[in-house]
């Protein structure tokens, strides 16, 4: 069973062509306007971002500015430490004159400290810390915490390593200091003696965090954006939710940030914009901002292009449906015009009033309708010429020449007794009328065709006895194939009476058909006397009337099969006096 083959439903259903371009016109406008709307939206987008990227890193650079300022004058402190004539003496000696004036150093050193401190709030404490034991702080009547000492801290052994250079530390409690823990960060340093090659001390300068964070919390990047400041060690200096870090109930990409200057991290839909600061001093500050608090007229954008998307299809409808109007109008009227010839009417023409392709539809119907005017004149004389065809196909096969010759030969072998020739040319008489009169169908199986010719040949073979022979080689593929009626007999007729009879000796007529090319060609040749070839140009030319000792003419079976088959079909002759003649004859196959 063959699959049934559906059409695809169109993709606008309307009735109307004035609905379906109207339809048309809109969706393409609002697709139009929804892919420009997007790309715009997108343009926009990353230009903010891009710009917030921007405006992020130069946040940053300023936040690191702001801090490096701050231990710039830390490091400027220690400087005045390294130059500052009492510290040094009171470093380098081991053991002072008198008690009294170990104190008089001491307090002179300790009130320059809290005159620093006293214009500096943001410095914690400020200390030194001699290699001889002795030190001194800001803090006249605060001693050292003894369970702190201080060449085990973190900050004096790395002021110590690095010999001289100052070493700024990450934030820590500072806890050296009886009774005081504060977080800070600390700026150490080691004093070198007169010659510049021994180390005396460690100097030691702490800068409350508070004065970090509130740099750090005064920058705004958006109501979730913060700051925080690593160091060169890829540990936390600074965060605003530091207890949350150090609990292990937040965590930072540490990793990341130790290793690019601007990344973007996502988490579900969410997406982060880091944008990160190399310090002097080996700190990282990095700014931290999410892209939708960026991009704050996101949803603005969206709105506008979304209200102008409404608009432009309001305005495209609008005009898409006068628009449809006018360029359906013509095709309305060429409606009309198609539903008047349906009824009958092959006298109206279209106006053509537009030279364009409705103009031009309007003339291919104009000649379309005249066309099959005169198609359906042509059809019915072609019916008439048929049915004059078929009347001389049946004339021919009750030709009473024939009739007389068969019927005397019956009577001769009749009267010599020869029951069993008289039962068998009779028989085969029959067959060959029943096929001539029987005009149920205009096309009959090949084979049918193919027993009309073998009876015709079997009354002529019992006609002329030694004078004639005959071949039948027809595929049986082409045996349920459909042909015309009485197809080869009047060139079986032709070759006998004129090829073979008045040849000396015996003649063969070979009858074939075979399938080629999509085609059925069946080949009907003969050792006859042959024709000329001012004979052989004139042979499919029509004759009036029946020509003689053919019966039906040559001419009137090449009509019949281009007016039932079309032009490319027909009948061709190959001949050559004295040799014979070949007929070949062409039809399409017809299951």
């Amino acid at each position: 069973m063959k699959p049934v083959l559906r059409r695809p439903s169109p993709l606008f259903q309307f009735k109307s062509i004035r609905s379906s371009i109207a339809a048309a016109f809109s969706c393409l406008i609002l697709v139009s306007v929804g892919i420009t709307s997007f790309i715009s939206y997108r343009l926009s987008a990353d230009a903010v971002e891009k710009n917030s990227q921007a405006y992020l890193s130069e946040v940053m650079k300023q936040v690191g500015a702001n801090i490096q300022s701050y231990f710039t004058n830390m490091e400027n402190i220690s400087t005045l430490a390294l130059t500052n004539k009492d510290i040094k003496y009171f470093i380098s000696n081991t053991v002072f004159i008198s008690e009294a004036d170990r104190r008089v150093y001491e307090k002179r050193i300790s009130d320059m400290f809290q005159s620093i401190l006293y214009t500096r709030k943001d410095i914690a404490s400020i200390m030194v810390f001699g290699y001889n034991g002795k030190f001194v702080s800001d803090r006249r009547s605060t001693g050292l915490n003894p369970n702190a000492k201080p060449e085990e801290q973190l900050w004096y052994k790395q002021a110590k390593q690095e010999g001289g250079k100052p070493v700024v530390s990450s934030s820590h409690v500072q806890h050296v200091i009886q009774n005081e823990y504060r977080w800070v960060v600390s700026l150490s340093r080691e004093l070198k003696s007169t010659d510049g090659i021994a180390g005396e001390g460690i100097f030691l300068v702490d800068l409350n965090l508070s004065v970090i964070s509130e740099i750090s919390s005064q920058v705004n990047l958006g109501k979730r954006g913060y700051v925080f400041i690593v160091d060169n060690g890829g540990n936390i200096v600074y965060h605003p939710q530091q207890q949350l870090i150090y609990s292990n109930l937040k965590s930072e990409l540490i990793d990341e940030v130790m290793h690019a200057n601007s990344f973007v991290a996502y988490d579900g839909d969410e997406s982060r914009i880091y944008s990160v600061h190399d310090t002097k001093f080996g700190w990282k500050i990095v700014g931290v901002a999410y892209t939708d608090e960026l991009v704050t007229n996101k949803h603005t954008i969206q709105s506008s292009f979304l209200l102008l998307a409404v608009f432009g299809l309001a305005i495209t409808l609008l005009l898409s449906f006068v628009l449809s109007h006018r360029f359906s109008k013509p095709i309305k009227n060429l409606q009309d015009k198609m539903k008047q010839v349906e009824k009958g009417n092959f006298d109206i023409r279209a106006e053509i009033e537009q030279e364009n392709e409705i103009g031009q539809l309007g003339r291919t119907f104009n000649l379309m309708v005249g066309h099959t005017k005169e198609l359906m004149s042509e059809i019915i004389r072609n019916e008439e010429t048929k049915r004059k065809s078929e009347l001389k196909v049946l004339q021919a096969q009750i030709n009473p020449h024939f009739l007389y010759n068969t019927l005397d030969s019956i009577i001769w072998m009749a009267e010599g007794k020869k029951h069993e020739e008289v039962v068998l040319m009779t028989s085969a008489l029959a067959k060959l009328f029943r096929a001539s009169i029987n005009k149920s169908d205009e096309l009959v199986h090949i084979v049918i065709e193919i027993e009309h010719i073998r009876s015709y040949l079997l009354i002529q073979k019992m006609r002329y006895k030694e004078k004639l022979d005959y071949r039948i080689d027809v595929s049986q593929d082409i045996m349920a194939c459909k042909t015309i009626k009485i197809l080869l007999q009047p060139f079986i007729e032709n070759a006998i009476y004129h090829g073979i009879k008045n040849k000396p000796g015996c003649g063969l007529i070979t009858i074939a058909g075979r399938e080629k090319d999509g085609k059925i060609v069946f080949t009907i040749e003969d050792n006859g006397l042959g024709m000329t070839p001012d004979r052989l140009r004139h042979i499919l030319v029509p004759k009036t009337g029946t020509e003689s000792g053919n019966g039906v003419g040559i001419a009137n079976v090449h009509e019949r099969i281009q007016l039932y088959f079309g032009t490319s079909y027909g009948v061709s002759f190959e001949s050559e006096p004295e040799k014979g003649t070949r007929v070949t004859l062409t039809i399409p196959k017809i299951e």
